[in-house]
Formats: C-alpha cells, structure tokens, sequence
C-alpha cells in the first residue's frame, strides 16, 4: 500500500500513521469497521487522525486515481485485462448503516430498506481482484 501511505499525491496535506491506519484497518478481518474500530486495530488511542482523514483531510482526486493506476499497470498489468463494475444492493433491517434507505435493489427485486454499493474489480488472464 505505498502508494497510499506515502504521502506525495495523494495526502499533501499531511502523511501519517493514521493514514495508512486506516487503509489497513479498512482491509482487515474486523467485526465492524468504523472509526473507533479501526484506530483501534491500528494502535491509535482515540478515532480523531481516522475522523481527519474521512473529514477534513485535503485529497487530491486526480493524484489518487493517477497513483492507483501506475500501481495496477506495474504490479498486475495485462493488455488483455478488464474492469468489472458491479452494483450490489443489500437489504438492511435498520437505518443506522451509512447511505440506507428506501430504494430499489436487484437482490430484493423491488423497493427495500437498502443500501447500494458498487464495485470495481480487475480481471485479467491469471484471475480477478479483489478475490474473496
């Protein structure tokens, strides 16, 4: 994850541990992942360099897509490769879950309390990512 935790591009406002914290909380096999969670996984006494991150942080957009990219092209890069999107609905009983609500999903096949995500995966001849 170097081309996250670096700082350069993609967080030129400040590069900390909390930074790459984060990322790999994110990736990490934990019950629930939100700010307490995840600063905890990464030894941070309290959530507030995780909330600054999500918050406040200044990102350059183009510099994270920019950075992405040279990563899959030397690291997986195939000319046969594709991207895959895939919009996925989950049906959530509660409303407490971020971006839940009344709306159309293919998995119910009708209007739910849901929420929505869509997925972005690179499949190339020796396989996909992300793989489960």
């Amino acid at each position: 994850m170097s081309f996250v935790a670096g700082g350069g591009a993609v967080f030129p406002d400040r590069a900390t541990a909390a930074d790459a914290g984060f990322c790999a909380g994110l990736l990490a096999d934990l019950p629930r992942k939100n700010c307490w969670s995840i600063a905890e996984h990464a030894g941070e006494a309290n959530p507030d360099g995780m909330q600054h991150l999500l918050a406040r942080a200044v990102w350059d957009t183009n510099g994270v897509r920019d950075d992405l990219r040279d990563y899959v092209v030397d690291h997986l890069g195939d000319p046969r490769a594709v991207l895959v999107v895939d919009e996925t609905g989950d049906v959530k009983k509660g409303s407490s879950t971020v971006g839940t609500q009344r709306q159309y999903t293919g998995t119910a096949g009708k209007v739910e309390n849901a929420q929505v995500g869509v997925y972005l995966s690179y499949a190339g001849p020796c396989g996909y990512l992300p793989r489960s």
